[in-house]
């Protein structure tokens, strides 16, 4: 019995180290909201949920230096990559630099990035001083060129709310559509330019 006990607990805990390497658990905001789901995020490697062909609607948001951005900023791409992260979440600081280089490298093939800083905002819908700092800070160390945006009061027309895990990765096409499937966890620059071509081949047919 104890050494079955042992195997468990070496299981147990392999799982885990698996999980934190791909994501961080649900942010501190959205725990509150759901506290029996407090889990880590297992990096979806093998797969990934289907988005849906949803519209994001109109929103207006605004970047760290206070520039605002509305679902215009779809328009000029063939696909957008939108990477919600925390300030908090080591994997997904940790992808940006990547991020940045896959914007660059595929920008003539119609693909741009965005990112969207969770906890930009606080509970009651307004801008959170201290993490909209480290996202500038953040910016600042990884030379990221593409906007880090704050939550506007509506989570993106609910879009943002109930996610569980970050980094979440989703796509949307030129006229705002939620587009291919939804990614949970950090992956390599090789790995995102393998599903940014392959969610671009889904958008052209």
């Amino acid at each position: 019995m104890k050494k079955r006990k042992n195997i468990l607990s070496a299981l147990l805990c392999g799982i885990c180290c698996i999980a934190l390497l791909g994501g961080c658990g649900e942010p501190s905001d959205m725990a509150a909201e759901n506290p029996a789901d407090a889990s880590v995020a297992e990096d979806t490697q093998a797969g990934a949920e289907p988005a849906g062909g949803e519209s994001l609607g109109e929103f207006s948001m605004e970047d760290m230096e206070g520039n605002t951005y509305t679902q215009d900023m779809f328009s000029d791409y063939s696909l957008t990559m939108v990477n919600v992260f925390t300030t908090w979440c080591t994997p997904c600081i940790n992808e940006i630099p990547d991020l940045e280089k896959l914007r660059n490298e595929m920008a003539d093939q119609g693909v741009n990035v965005v990112g969207i800083a969770l906890d930009a905002i606080d509970a009651t819908g307004s801008a959170d001083g201290e993490a909209v700092e480290k996202a500038k800070l953040l910016a600042e160390q990884t030379g990221v060129t593409y906007p880090f945006l704050i939550p506007d009061a509506g989570y993106l027309n609910g879009r943002l709310m109930g996610i569980n895990a970050v980094p979440e990765t989703f796509f949307v096409d030129k006229d705002g559509n939620i587009v291919g499937e939804t990614y949970t966890g950090s992956r390599s620059l090789d790995e995102w330019k393998s599903v940014v071509e392959q969610e671009l081949q889904e958008v052209a047919q």
